[in-house]
């Protein structure tokens, strides 16, 4: 009798470990863009662009995640904006120099951006994710730009149409 009870336990310890093996659990993934100055005038910008397409199982692309801004010492400015972005479509984030929190007529900030991939299992995979990025600095009252650079964060394992 205690060998049929010690078959039955290892069989359902094997068929939740093997139910496991299709699972993973959330990540995220956090990069940092370069610290760029902010005048009294200026409003920085980040642009967020999801490229990737749908898997070829039909999983809907999709990023999930959050832009904060933080200052030279590296404290987050304000709360972090959350976003959720769908194939081909672009947000915005931006960051006035009043909301800065900076203090004399210039200052150093820094973007971070969080891009959370959820878990997936071998029935639902998780979206494929893949963005371009772009930031700017622009002059509040003639909208002049004075700083833009552009980057892309394919995230491993968010798959996508684009080699992402």
């Amino acid at each position: 009798m205690k060998h049929s009870q010690s078959l039955v336990l290892i069989a359902i310890a094997t068929f939740s470990a093997l139910s496991a093996v299709g699972q993973s659990t959330a990540t995220t993934r956090v990069t940092s863009l370069p610290p760029l100055g902010l005048g009294t005038t200026e409003t920085a910008r980040v642009y967020l662009t999801n490229i990737a397409t749908a898997s070829t199982a039909g999983t809907v692309a999709s990023c999930d995640g959050s832009v904060s801004f933080l200052n030279a010492a590296g404290a987050t400015i304000g709360v972090a904006t959350t976003f959720k972005i769908a194939t081909q479509q672009t947000t915005a984030v931006s960051l006035p120099f009043s909301g800065a929190g900076l203090t004399g007529p210039h200052g150093v900030i820094r973007t971070v951006i969080s891009v959370t991939r959820p878990a997936s299992t071998t029935t639902t995979p998780a979206p494929p994710c893949s963005l371009l990025v772009a930031e700017e600095t622009f002059e509040i009252v003639s909208g002049a730009t004075h700083l833009y650079f552009t980057d892309q964060i394919a995230v491993s394992g968010f798959g996508g149409g684009n080699g992402h």
